[in-house]
């Protein structure tokens, strides 16, 4: 047997093996078997430990050196009694995705031999080298050093035999050049606010936990197809490519049953994550074609950021076994639904209240009208925040275009609440009646009950909706951390109820009785905010005008959409609360500007490739054939049957020339100002530059191409085209 013939035997052998177990056990009784959680503790650490190290990690205070050595000699004879034989710390760079560098557990001794050794400073700090890592001018490139350190409040977990532990990374200097960083500090910002305001309602509640549940949506394709369409590979989207004449039209693909080998992948990919701990419950087809998306049960936000950005490395792996390639790319096909991350957020108490949940009536839970307003409140200070933070050159192509929410923030709560909410504003100053907020609706169709709707519809445009116990913001990209949103919205919220509880105790202090002075400061609230909310459809062209009328910004560009980021009052802002500094904001705008510069030059550079070397070298041969065809006829034809025979042909070759004249044309145009904008020195003025000069080309370049696709031979044209890369085989 061959050796090609006896690898893909093996590899059917593991599938097989890998479908047995997912199928033959029930889940729980392998979930979470590669990490470290506290059942694991537990049996490979004393009580006491245990009971410290939660102790500390609910508290937030520091770990000594004594805990931190029993908890790594736990880890070391755990991950090696798993299989494990290095170690890492994982950690979140500002590339978007996930980093380590791989140690061995071994340990030289003088005998020649050696021993399996983990500290516990090895487990709370690592230097990685930090150079090539995006800093934003933080850290020069011959100032390598760089931090990592543990992340107690994240599950260490087994990956490919190698211990994995989360943790932070920051400079030299100790500014965060990650996620994590200013997650965490966002976490404890919004749970000092939000527990101080809980204690106006029930003094018991001693912490509040900011939850996620995301969504994940993503694209299958065949992977021989993948690597047969340069623009993908390089891209991670179709630069070219005329639409099939059946794709989403029909919706046929929505929430229809799972085709055979798709299923097969996802029965793996779920079995890989729910080992890993990952509470994946959802799975189902999108709306386009090889479309689909998973989604998990709601975890404390930390830990939901981790695990997003472990399943996608998962995916992106398990589909490799499967022969497919996992597109994560916001909009990988032209014409179709893009992808997004819906981030479902919500905020818990110690004591298991959902703060979001709301009461039976109004006045008996005056509680979810403060949060609520206060988070409403939130979004309109700072919605062209919350914009900048969903921003980049991929999900630019998909906000808007009428699949995905639009640039315009806003909040859809659904017409009970809003009721609400407008009684409350027409209200005098201090609580009244208002209707139940879960007051029963009938129905009034046969056989069916009286059923208990939500508070709220779904609204499926809107970019910010209340769905009934969470707020789901719909305008995050699907390649995209979690955690860039989720930074700025739990400080905005943070920082609104701050004010919020500085406004009611100057009520309070001057005479007014606590509950009155909370209802007067929602009633303000909700008129200051009104403009913010928006109940209709956020697609129609009939909203852009009425949100311009409002005041609301609509910003369609990354360059422009980022530039919130570094105004005095945003700095002021991260500032106050410890998040960022004036440093690190202004080293995230560049990053951030830097990388669409980068994504925008090399979708240019492929476009160019693609069009010269690929698109017009097939046209001009398919045209030659046509030349040549025409020039037979001719020879055997009277000239009067050649005229009436040929026109169509003629007319094919012109049509050919035409479009290969313009693409060129217009190649050599981006080349060009593409070369002047790479001159300039200025970060900002070069995305600029790229974002209005040289883009606009990609939509003239495609056209044309597109056009070429219909002319040219089936046989002679070389990509891949959309009918063959949207449906599963």
């Amino acid at each position: 047997m061959s050796n090609i013939r006896f690898k893909a035997l093996e590899i059917a052998i593991s599938r097989n093996k890998r479908s047995f177990i997912a199928s033959s056990h029930k889940v729980s009784d392998y979930f979470g078997e590669l990490t470290f959680n506290q059942s694991v503790m537990r049996e490979y650490m004393p009580k006491e430990a245990v009971d410290r190290l939660m102790s500390s990690v609910n508290s937030g205070e520091k770990i000594d050196r004594e805990l931190a050595d029993q908890v790594a000699a736990a880890l070391k004879g755990w991950a090696i009694a798993k299989g494990a034989s290095h170690y890492t710390h994982w950690f979140h760079p500002l590339t978007g995705s996930t980093a380590e560098k791989h140690d061995s557990f071994i340990f030289p001794t003088a005998d020649g031999k050696a021993i399996e050794n983990f500290r516990g400073d090895e487990l709370i700090q690592q230097e990685p080298d930090a150079s090539s890592f995006p800093s934003g001018g933080i850290r020069n490139t011959f100032e390598a050093r760089g931090y990592t350190a543990w992340d107690p409040t994240s599950t260490a977990f087994i990956m490919d035999d190698t211990l994995c532990i989360p943790t932070i990374f920051v400079s030299y200097t100790g500014e965060a050049l990650d996620y994590k960083t200013p997650m965490l500090k966002t976490l404890h910002a919004l749970d000092k606010e939000a527990t101080a305001v809980c204690k106006y309602f029930d003094p018991s509640v001693t912490k509040v936990i900011a939850t996620l549940g995301w969504e994940q949506e993503y694209f299958l394709v065949d992977t021989a197809l993948f690597h047969a369409r340069p623009d993908m590979a390089l891209t991670g989207r179709t630069l070219f490519g005329h639409a099939s004449a059946k794709d989403q039209q029909l919706s046929d693909h929505y929430f229809g049953t799972i085709p055979e080998r798709v299923m097969d992948f996802m029965k793996e990919f779920e079995y890989e994550a729910h080992r890993l701990g990952i509470p994946v419950k959802t799975r189902h087809n999108e709306v386009a074609p090889n479309q689909f998306e998973c989604a998990p049960v709601f975890e404390e936000a930390n830990v939901a950021v981790d695990h997003n950005q472990l399943l996608m490395h998962i995916l992106e792996k398990v589909a490799k076994r499967h022969n497919m390639t996992v597109l994560l790319h916001e909009k990988p096909y032209l014409g179709i639904n893009g992808s997004g991350k819906h981030n479902n957020w919500s905020l818990s108490t110690n004591k298991g209240e959902n703060l979001l949940s709301p009461g039976k009536t109004p006045e008996s839970h005056l509680q979810f009208l403060t949060f609520l307003v206060n988070i409403i409140k939130a979004v309109d200070q700072h919605a062209d925040l919350l914009r900048s933070n969903v921003a980049s050159a991929s999900n630019d192509l998909r906000l808007g275009a009428n699949e995905a929410p639009p640039a315009i923030m806003s909040v859809f709560i659904g017409s009970q609440l809003s009721h609400v909410l407008d009684e409350i504003e027409k209200s005098g100053g201090s609580q009244n009646k208002s209707k139940a907020l879960n007051e029963p609706t009938a129905l009034n169709i046969p056989k069916i009950p009286e059923i208990l709707l939500d508070n709220t519809d779904r609204n499926r445009t809107s970019p910010f909706a209340f769905t009934g116990d969470k707020f789901e913001f719909r305008a995050v990209g699907s390649s995209m951390s979690c955690a860039k949103p989720m930074i700025a919205l739990n400080l905005i919220v943070a920082d609104q109820l701050k004010k919020f509880r500085y406004e009611v105790d100057l009520l309070i202090s001057a005479g007014a009785p606590k509950e009155d002075a909370i209802y007067q400061v929602i009633k303000r609230y909700i008129t200051e905010s009104n403009r913010i909310r928006f109940e209709g459809n956020s697609y129609s062209d009939d909203w852009a005008m009425e949100a311009e009328q409002r005041g609301l910004s609509n910003i369609p560009s990354t360059p422009e959409a980022i530039r919130v980021m570094v105004k005095p009052e945003i700095i002021r802002l991260y500032e106050e609360h410890n998040i960022l500094t004036e440093r690190e904001l202004l080293a995230r705008y560049d990053i951030n500007l830097e990388n669409y510069i980068k994504k925008v030059q090399i979708e240019s550079r492929v476009m160019g490739d693609l069009s010269i070397n690929h698109i017009i070298p097939t046209a001009i041969r398919y045209q030659n054939t046509l030349i040549d065809n025409v020039t037979g006829l001719k020879e055997v034809l009277d000239n009067k049957t050649f005229v009436k025979l040929s026109n169509n042909q003629m007319q094919n070759i012109k049509e050919i020339s035409e479009h290969i004249s313009i693409i060129r044309t217009l190649v050599y145009e981006m080349v060009e100002c593409r070369k002047v904008a790479n001159k300039m020195e200025n970060v900002e003025e070069k995305a600029n530059e790229y974002n209005q000069k040289i883009l606009p080309y990609f939509e003239k370049i495609r056209y044309h191409v597109d056009k070429l696709e219909l002319l040219v031979d089936d046989e002679l044209w070389p990509l891949p085209k959309y009918r063959e890369l949207l449906f599963i085989r």
